[in-house]
């Protein structure tokens, strides 16, 4: 029963989602909407339109869910709406176009993280998945890139409109985030999002598709996400903050990760370790005696 549960959490954020993502349409509506250089987000009549689409979509999924199913569809719909948006500003002839396409790539990143988890490992479905409250450290490195960018934007224009530079970034982007969910889905109900200290009776060494390329594949994926995110924004100062961040948080997490995993399966990553790169720079993991 309370598997079942979890898996209604999981068609409840899809549908969810896609009520948020159906923000697309408002600019249909109305002629004066159509002409993307000037789009709904722009006017004030428009920004009206938005406020009335927000409180009816919040009424609709108050009247349709209660309780923890609510929480989970009211945060698949803000992901949705912030996932509308982006992709609303980033067909437009804004400068704000790029960050149009970051904010894509952040809603799609987070509630994805979700609904895999949901499929792959209902067990471990639960708020914390959306990775909203990820951590502190998190919030403000997003928060950052976002001041930076717009200050940037205000005086330096020119350096948001590097239109190549901006594309490597989403290739970045997009490598990383089809890295990670496929390393994510290979591992199936081995992966967590939380490193585990204890092994658990259905927990086997995955050695096989991504990470057979990697033995942290999850991570390496999320490492060139992250980075591309600023490349997409064209942000040269949370670029080089990004890089080193993730860098050191990642070479942390992987060695306490191969900790747990050398006292669950012994010898056997000990081996796969050996064969193995961990796929991210200048990162080895727990050294081993020969």
């Amino acid at each position: 029963m309370a598997e079942e549960r979890l898996v209604e959490e999981g068609r409840v954020s899809v549908v969810s989602f896609l009520l948020g993502l159906s923000v697309i349409f408002l600019p249909l509506l109305n002629a004066r909407f159509t002409e993307f250089g000037h789009s709904i987000l722009g006017s004030t009549e428009g920004r009206i339109v938005l406020a009335v689409y927000v409180a009816l979509l919040y009424g609709i999924l108050l009247l349709l869910y209660r309780g923890q199913l609510y929480q989970v569809a009211i945060r698949a719909a803000f992901l949705g709406f912030a996932f509308g948006c982006g992709l609303i500003v980033s067909v437009s002839q804004s400068p704000w176009r790029h960050f149009g396409c970051y904010v894509c790539s952040l809603s799609f990143f987070h509630y994805s993280e979700y609904l895999i988890t949901a499929v792959n490992n209902p067990k471990s479905l639960s708020l914390d998945s959306f990775l909203l409250n990820h951590s502190l450290e998190y919030t403000l490195a997003a928060v950052s890139s976002w001041v930076e960018f717009t200050i940037e934007l205000t005086i330096f224009q020119e350096l948001k409109q590097i239109t190549w530079l901006s594309a490597i970034g989403l290739v970045m982007v997009i490598f990383g985030e089809a890295l990670r969910k496929s390393a994510m889905l290979t591992a199936g109900s081995n992966f967590n999002h939380i490193v585990q200290n204890e092994k658990s009776e259905t927990h086997t060494l995955v050695t096989s598709g991504v990470y057979s390329w990697f033995r942290h594949p999850s991570y390496v994926g999320w490492f060139y996400w992250s980075i591309g995110t600023q490349v997409l924004l064209c942000n040269p100062i949370c670029l080089i903050g990004y890089t080193l961040a993730s860098w050191r948080f990642f070479r942390e997490r992987v060695e306490e990760e191969e900790f747990s995993l050398i006292h669950f399966f012994g010898n056997q990553y000990i081996d796969y370790k050996r064969n193995v790169p961990t796929g991210l720079p200048f990162i080895s993991g727990v050294k081993i005696e020969p």
